[in-house]
């Protein structure tokens, strides 16, 4: 990066484009950095100076194009869901050969069947099942009740399309635990896709339109389930820093953004009805690394009676999903995902739990495509089941 800047490197030779290219941007090196150096925001910086010098491949600028607009996000979504919905997914990814040309097609159908979120949660628990457990009734889950402050959701597109069950299992826990959710219209990709892939052009247009529809909202808080969408939204502060307009708002939203373990984990957690499962967690790269979020998506699992957290070896490694990354590097991001694999396979564990709907895709395939029943579930989703078995949630 120094090279290009002082001049000694251009910006458009191979050397450098795939250097940054190949980097998954898990930014594990900010932790341990003993000179607090803020890779991630270089590294968007280098990937924008790319973009800017070589034109991106197809691919990748197909998947930019359909995220940039909500017509096509919707309709991407909607044939995804048919495709899911019809089993064609899961049937051609089990059935297709095993081939270097067709890995990044056969990968791409078990991501997208990984999403269906198979199985059921958890097993019958032998404890009584508690009614009212926490303090606070069913009503808590009704509109109005908000007595800890009035959240706004960041819906996402992916999370949106594929994942809108876990969009309800947040909203669900939101307002068991005493938030009031608003529902705030306008808002659409949050543009992480976009800055990792270096358009920070179209990545400060997304950015711009949620930052207005959220401030407009007047909430206390920004509530996001996906890792790497709340990472971009903590850091819109910095990516429309030069907006006269967007700019003050930007760094206000930015300052109310909260991941779910942040709002509802800790001694305040409503205790609900017991879930027998073992469980191990895959810490997601942009919540534990980007946002420093490492006890608090735990501690969200371990408020579950019954539910046996077993621990995963390197659990802050990443999957290999980066984003696009597992799909615009299918055959090294499958080859890191395999480490993920075999040690969630090695902790005995029949779900793995993690943050993020990349994550969950990228592991949840490579469990697929390894013929193992482990699922993957965001840890909400785990905590929302719990509550379901308590009766917190009005039945009317």
């Amino acid at each position: 990066m120094r090279a290009v800047v002082e001049g000694r490197l251009a910006a458009d030779s191979d050397a450098f484009r795939t250097h940054i290219d190949r980097c998954l941007g898990c930014r594990a090196c900010e932790p341990v950095c003993p000179s607090s150096v803020s890779y991630g925001v270089l590294l968007e910086a280098a990937r924008e100076t790319v973009f800017r010098a070589h034109e991106p491949s197809v691919m990748v600028r197909m998947l930019l194009a359909v995220f940039a607009s909500r017509v096509l996000t919707i309709w991407s979504m909607l044939l995804a869901r048919i495709v899911r919905g019809l089993g064609m997914a899961g049937l051609a990814a089990r059935r297709l050969p095993k081939s270097r040309i067709l890995h990044p097609m056969r990968f791409g159908l078990a991501m997208l069947e990984a999403s269906r979120g198979r199985g059921p949660v958890g097993g019958p628990s032998g404890s009584d099942v508690p009614t009212g457990v926490g303090g606070s009734s069913a009503a808590t889950t009704r509109k109005g009740a908000g007595h800890r402050g009035r959240v706004a959701m960041l819906r996402g597109c992916v999370q949106a399309g594929l994942f809108s069950r876990v969009n309800d299992a947040t909203e669900r826990v939101l307002r068991a635990n005493g938030y009031e959710v608003v529902e705030v219209s306008g808002q659409g990709c949050c543009g992480a896709l976009h800055t990792h892939a270096g358009d920070a052009g179209k990545a400060r247009e997304l950015a711009r339109a949620n930052v207005r529809a959220l401030a407009a909202a007047e909430v206390d808080f920004v509530a996001v389930n996906a890792a790497g969408c709340g990472a971009a939204l903590k850091d819109y502060g910095h990516l429309l820093e030069a907006d006269p307009e967007c700019g003050p708002m930007a760094a206000a939203v930015a300052a109310s953004t909260r991941d779910i373990s942040e709002l509802i984990a800790g001694d305040t957690l409503r205790v609900g009805a017991p879930v027998p499962a073992r469980v191990t967690y895959d810490a997601a790269c942009h919540l534990c690394h980007a946002q420093g979020l490492i006890k608090e998506p735990k501690a969200l699992l371990e408020g579950i009676p019954e539910l046996v957290l077993l621990p995963l070896p390197k659990e802050d490694e990443c999957c290999g999903g980066a984003g696009i990354y597992g799909i615009t590097h299918a055959e090294l991001g499958a080859n890191i995902g395999a480490d993920k694999v075999a040690a969630v396979l090695g902790t005995g564990a029949e779900i793995v739990a993690t943050g993020n709907p990349g994550c969950m895709m990228q592991i949840g395939a490579g469990l697929l495509l390894e013929g193992s029943d482990v699922v993957a579930r965001h840890p909400v989703e785990l905590l929302d089941e719990s509550y379901r078995r308590a009766g917190f949630y009005d039945r009317r």
